[in-house]
C-alpha cells in the first residue's frame, strides 16, 4: 500500500509539473558591491512556475575550477516543481577565493529575501553545485561566518548537495598559493577545516574513484568520516560508478532529486 501511495504521489507531481507554465528571467544582479567587476559579473537567472507557491528553491553554483564557467539554470533542474537560481560569482584570479566564497555568499542571502517573489519557500532551499560550484556549497555550509555576515544563518538552509566540490584546499587556490595541485593541503579555505556535528543535511556526490579528477572520492569521503566523527548525523556519501568528473553530473540529479523528495515527506518506504 505504501508503495502504491509513493507512485500515486509521484505520478500527481509529474503531471502537476508538466502542466505548470515556467518562466526565466536572466541578468538580475544581486549584489550591493560596486567595482565595475563586481557589478558586471554578480548576476543571477531564476527559472520558476507561475502557479507554484512555497516550492522548494534550489540555487545552482556553476562549475570550472573558480577561475572559468558562466552562470546557468541545468536542463535536469527545470520543470521539475522547483524555483532554481543560477548564480554568477567572481573569478580567480582576478579576485582572491576571499571574495569568490563572499559572492556565493551573496547569492543565497539574495535568495533568501527574494524566494517567495518567484512562489518559492526561503524554508527550503538547497544550495548546490558542480565541481568549483560544489566546493562553494561545501565552504558556506561547513563555515558558518560566509552567510552571517549577510545575516543568514548557514543552518537555516534546508539542503546542502554539492556535486563532486573538492574537501580539501582548492586546487587553485594553491596555485594562486604558489602550491602544486598534486600537494594536498587544509587551511581555512578547506570544507574539511570547517567540520561540525550541527549543520543541515549534507549530500556528497562525486564520480567513480578511479575516474574522478584528483582525489575527489577519497577527499568526500574522508569528509564524511570526520562529521560523523564529530557528530554528525545526516552526511550521505554516493560514488557513481562508471562516470567521471564531468560525468557523474547528470545521474546526480536524480540523487538531489530523491533528497528534495524526502524531505518534503514525499517518498515513504516500507
Amino acid at each position: 500500500m505504501k508503495r502504491l501511495f509513493t507512485c500515486i504521489v509521484t505520478t500527481l507531481m509529474v503531471l502537476t509539473a508538466s502542466a505548470q507554465k515556467y518562466q526565466t528571467v536572466s541578468d538580475l544582479r544581486f549584489t550591493v558591491k560596486t567595482d565595475a567587476y563586481a557589478q558586471e559579473r554578480l548576476k543571477l537567472d531564476v527559472c520558476y512556475s507561475e502557479n507554484a507557491k512555497n516550492c522548494p528553491v534550489v540555487v545552482w553554483f556553476h562549475g570550472g575550477g573558480l577561475e572559468a564557467g558562466q552562470k546557468e539554470i541545468p536542463q535536469r533542474l527545470k520543470e521539475k516543481g522547483y524555483v532554481v537560481v543560477g548564480a554568477n560569482y567572481r573569478l580567480l584570479p582576478n579576485v582572491t577565493i576571499d571574495k569568490t566564497i563572499d559572492d556565493a555568499a551573496e547569492a543565497v542571502a539574495w535568495t533568501f529575501r527574494h524566494a517567495k517573489e518567484y512562489g518559492g519557500d526561503p524554508r527550503k532551499i538547497v544550495v548546490t553545485g558542480h565541481s568549483a560550484g560544489g566546493y562553494l556549497a561545501m565552504m558556506l555550509c561547513l563555515n558558518k561566518a560566509w552567510l552571517k555576515s549577510y545575516d543568514v544563518d548557514a543552518d537555516s538552509v534546508w539542503l546542502y548537495v554539492p556535486f563532486s566540490g573538492q574537501a580539501i584546499t582548492h586546487y587553485n587556490v594553491r596555485k594562486m598559493q604558489g602550491i602544486s595541485p598534486l600537494q594536498p593541503t587544509i587551511d581555512e579555505y578547506a570544507p574539511l577545516y570547517w567540520v561540525r556535528p550541527d549543520c543541515p543535511p549534507l549530500v556528497l556526490i562525486c564520480g567513480d574513484r578511479e575516474l574522478e579528477l584528483y582525489g575527489r572520492y577519497d577527499e568526500n569521503q574522508y569528509l564524511a568520516r570526520m562529521m560523523k566523527l564529530v557528530g554528525h548525523q545526516h552526511t550521505y556519501l554516493y560514488e557513481i560508478d562508471g562516470h567521471g568528473h564531468g560525468g557523474m553530473v547528470d545521474p546526480s540529479f536524480h540523487i538531489l532529486d530523491t533528497h528534495i523528495k524526502q524531505m518534503l515527506g514525499e517518498l515513504v518506504y516500507p
